[in-house]
């Protein structure tokens, strides 16, 4: 493995994505890098976040917007810290996460960009575009694309 001395994992507060972040924290434990969680999200008014829990269920969290995105970093950071990371550092950020993913990776100067595969096999990810397939083309840096179904 490639000594990388800055790791970004994004995070939406679901179980597969705390499954990347785990990973993403194993890697920066191995490698004594800094960890660095990022959320992107949407803010919503309260009613914007009641109509999305009723029509979407589980699937809520990709559009609630991020009055849980300090809760979704905290637990984030929480795992990593457990995981042994000396460094980790958090933000939130509003944006599409794709965008956002490659900012932050670029402005801290990740060596390694962790990603859940959550989309990749989906129809929807297919005409879309999936949050991983889309890093791994634009990123300027290393991917790694951390299989989270189970």
């Amino acid at each position: 493995m490639s000594s990388y001395r800055t790791v970004v994992v994004g995070t939406d507060g679901s179980a597969p994505s705390l499954r990347a972040v785990a990973r993403a924290a194993e890697v920066a434990g191995v490698c004594a890098a800094r960890l660095v969680i990022v959320c992107a999200y949407y803010p919503s008014s309260a009613r914007e976040v009641e109509h999305a829990q009723d029509q979407l269920g589980d699937e809520a969290f990709q559009v609630i917007g991020s009055a849980p995105a300090e809760d979704t970093l905290r637990e984030a950071a929480d795992i990593a810290r457990a995981a042994g990371v000396a460094t980790v550092d958090t933000f939130a950020s509003v944006g599409a996460p794709v965008p956002v993913l490659l900012s932050a990776a670029q402005q801290e100067s990740a060596d390694l960009l962790v990603v859940g595969s959550r989309g990749l096999n989906t129809l929807k990810g297919r005409i879309l575009g999936s949050v991983p397939s889309e890093v791994s083309r634009r990123a300027d840096c290393d991917v790694l694309v951390v299989r989270t179904a189970k």
